[in-house]
């Protein structure tokens, strides 16, 4: 017992005064930032909307501030569980954490969004998610109505900052309202160059909240960290993006989760692989096949032919359509390639791309349709950055 206790007060100790020391030079995280937040969290009932990547070095934020006599009631847990090991679209169930006995109540499936019962033994909400800067990555949604129900039910969010490893550039189309799903909720580009503490304040200020509630928010930012920061991620956010190649290519890749194309769910090379069961469609060979993540991965067993894109420099070459349109060409230009037209059309954000891919406009004329709606926003997220 009394080795324990010994532990928690050298714990306490290392995140009140060593994190920073230890960080110089690198982005640190908002949550490592202990002395900006815990006085606002001192002698509140505090609810936490947290995944496996909300560590401050080796320990869960839950645990750094249950130790610190912060009083945590319940965890909300995003998209692939508390742990991250659900697979992507997995119903993930409310469960106890073993470890600390807290409900975690899921905001994914049919509750995305917490509800007034939620609220109750709750005087403020953290937030600390590890993001990619990718508008169809559904922690940024999560976020969204974590920020909604907290301003309907007039309890204040923090949020503890944390670098976009995508944030260096803008790109992709920008979402058409008609199109909102939970894989896009706001009229945002593809690679929308925010950190998620910027994105809050976007979506406070433009008014994007239901009835156009604004949420009291407050964000402990990253320290270390501009733009143009090199972005490492050593937790992969969720278990199809392992590594820092595969959160580069991600905004080019999944575009095809709505058509025939495997991009490596059940490989060990997810989202840095693209191919089919089409001969000629590529130099690369591989063959999914279920493993914890993907149990179930699109062309399981099949032998697929495409690319390998493991050694591609993602940093120079940001979002591209060249893939997407190499696949289209091979499969024969037209709906066939589409396995759900209205999925696609969510993902991008607009029906246009699809049409102008069934036109057989080349990559050039299709970007140029973007630059209005692309350069607008860019304008107007200046007025957000926390990082310029």
């Amino acid at each position: 017992m009394l080795l324990v206790r010994f532990y928690k007060l050298i714990l306490l100790l290392f995140i009140f005064y060593s994190l920073p020391a230890q960080q110089i030079g690198n982005p640190m995280p908002g949550a490592y930032s202990t002395r900006s937040y815990l006085p606002l969290l001192m002698n509140k009932k505090v609810a936490l909307v947290v995944n496996h990547t909300s560590f401050i070095l080796k320990a869960h934020l839950a645990d750094s501030l249950l130790a610190s006599g912060i009083k945590v009631t319940k965890i909300f847990s995003p998209e692939h569980g508390f742990r991250g090991s659900a697979d992507a679209g997995s119903h993930v169930n409310d469960s106890v954490d073993p470890k600390t006995g807290l409900p975690i109540i899921s905001l994914y499936g049919t509750h995305k969004k917490p509800t007034q019962d939620d609220f109750k033994n709750v005087d403020i909400v953290v937030f600390d998610i590890q993001d990619v800067g990718v508008r169809f990555y559904t922690y940024s949604s999560t976020l969204h109505y974590v920020m909604e129900a907290c301003a309907e039910n007039k309890v204040p969010l923090l949020i503890l900052d944390r670098a976009n490893p995508n944030g260096h550039y803008v790109d992709g189309p920008v979402l058409d309202r008609k199109f909102s799903s939970f894989v896009g909720l706001n009229p945002i580009p593809i690679v929308h160059g925010c950190t998620l503490g910027e994105l809050a304040k976007m979506i406070n200020g433009e008014g994007w909240l239901a009835n156009q509630v604004v949420c009291d928010l407050k964000v402990i930012p990253v320290q270390n960290y501009t733009h143009d920061s090199f972005v490492h991620i050593s937790i992969p956010p969720s278990p199809n993006l392992p590594n820092d190649q595969s959160i580069g290519l991600y905004p080019s890749l999944c575009l095809f989760e709505a058509t025939p194309v495997s991009i490596g769910r059940g490989t060990k090379t997810q989202f840095q692989i693209a191919g089919m069961p089409l001969e000629g469609a590529g130099d690369y060979q591989f063959t999914p096949v279920p493993m914890p993540g993907a149990m179930d991965p699109p062309q399981k067993g099949k032998l697929c032919y495409g690319f390998n894109l493991t050694s591609v420099p993602v940093r120079q070459l940001g979002f591209s359509l060249k893939y997407l349109l190499h696949f289209f060409n091979k499969i024969g230009k037209n709906e066939s390639f589409f396995s759900s037209p209205s999925f696609f059309d969510k993902l991008a954000g607009t029906d246009t791309l699809r049409k102008q891919m069934l036109a057989g406009q080349s990559e050039t004329q299709i970007r140029a349709s973007w630059e209005p709606a692309l350069k607008a926003y860019s304008k107007m997220r200046q007025n957000y950055l926390l990082y310029k």
